[in-house]
């Protein structure tokens, strides 16, 4: 008997940036009703929540492991970072982005590709970074992706990625529970680690179901209210002077313990540090 190939979904979203779910909702979900492997959080410009994430896997030795990723917007469109240790600021170009994300061993992966939108990369960028020196090459390309903006486009993209030997990854971009899994990957073996060597090695493969319009209103519809929610709370701490904050989605211990800081390299609620230690700018050019 064949044994099953690894499944994996490495891109999904909290409450901590635009997700409508928690960290805690999350691993519930997943560890009693998918059957998948390895998961990735990956909130918007921040990795506080996937390493609060990862650390409540192995603590309650979840039968599946949680990658750190962000998804970081780039001056060439969002950019999946898998495996970090340290949050990669944004608004750099894509190339810089990508060598930021290798200098600290991760994989980097172009989010919802081709698509002619500001925050996707698009082919010619990304024809000329795979011609570059290694350090600026993506790893892999976002093959699948059930979104609105990933139906159109997604023959297109497998296209290009048989077309330049780009390894494939399906992933759900999901905002809500009930969209983790809906994009997955499989890969030989079931761990993280054996999946970031199958991704490097391109034995990787993207599958999935496209979301049905109304369920994608009705996650934009949860999404306004959560903004509303949080900006209530925002307001409220300030007026109040006592310190609270909007939910985050994860255990507020971990903040205060510094575990989640030490991942990121800022803990709060605050704006992410746009201006860290100086960029190497010849990565720019």
């Amino acid at each position: 008997m064949t044994e099953r190939l690894g499944r994996a979904d490495l891109h999904i979203h909290t409450l901590a940036s635009d997700g409508t779910a928690g960290v805690l909702d999350i691993l519930d979900h997943v560890e009693a009703n998918l059957d998948l492997d390895v998961i990735a959080i990956a909130d918007h410009e921040r990795i506080d929540a996937a390493v609060a994430a990862r650390a409540i896997a192995r603590d309650r030795n979840l039968r599946f492991e949680v990658v750190v990723g962000e998804e970081i917007t780039t001056l060439g469109g969002h950019l999946l970072g898998l495996w970090l240790e340290t949050r990669v600021p944004p608004f750099r170009s894509l190339r810089s982005t990508i060598a930021a994300i290798h200098e600290q061993g991760g994989i980097a992966i172009p989010a919802h590709p081709l698509v002619p939108y500001p925050l996707c990369a698009q082919g010619f960028v990304l024809r000329r970074l795979l011609a570059d020196e290694p350090r600026f090459r993506p790893d892999a390309i976002e093959a699948f992706n059930p979104t609105t903006l990933g139906r159109p486009w997604h023959s297109r993209v497998v296209r290009f990625a048989e077309e330049h030997g780009l390894a494939t990854v399906g992933n759900s971009d999901a905002h809500s529970l009930e969209a983790i899994g809906s994009g997955h990957t499989t890969f030989p073996g079931r761990s993280a680690d054996e999946l970031r060597a199958a991704i490097l090695a391109g034995t990787t493969h993207h599958h999935g179901s496209f979301h049905a319009t109304a369920a994608q209103l009705g996650t934009f519809g949860e999404q306004l209210r959560k903004y509303g929610r949080d900006a209530r709370a925002t307001l409220g701490g300030r007026l109040r002077g006592d310190g609270t904050r909007r939910d985050l989605g994860y255990p507020p211990e971990l903040a205060r313990s510094g575990s989640v800081a030490r991942g990121d390299g800022w803990s709060g609620d605050r704006s992410p540090d746009r201006s860290p230690d100086r960029p190497d700018r010849s990565a720019d050019r």
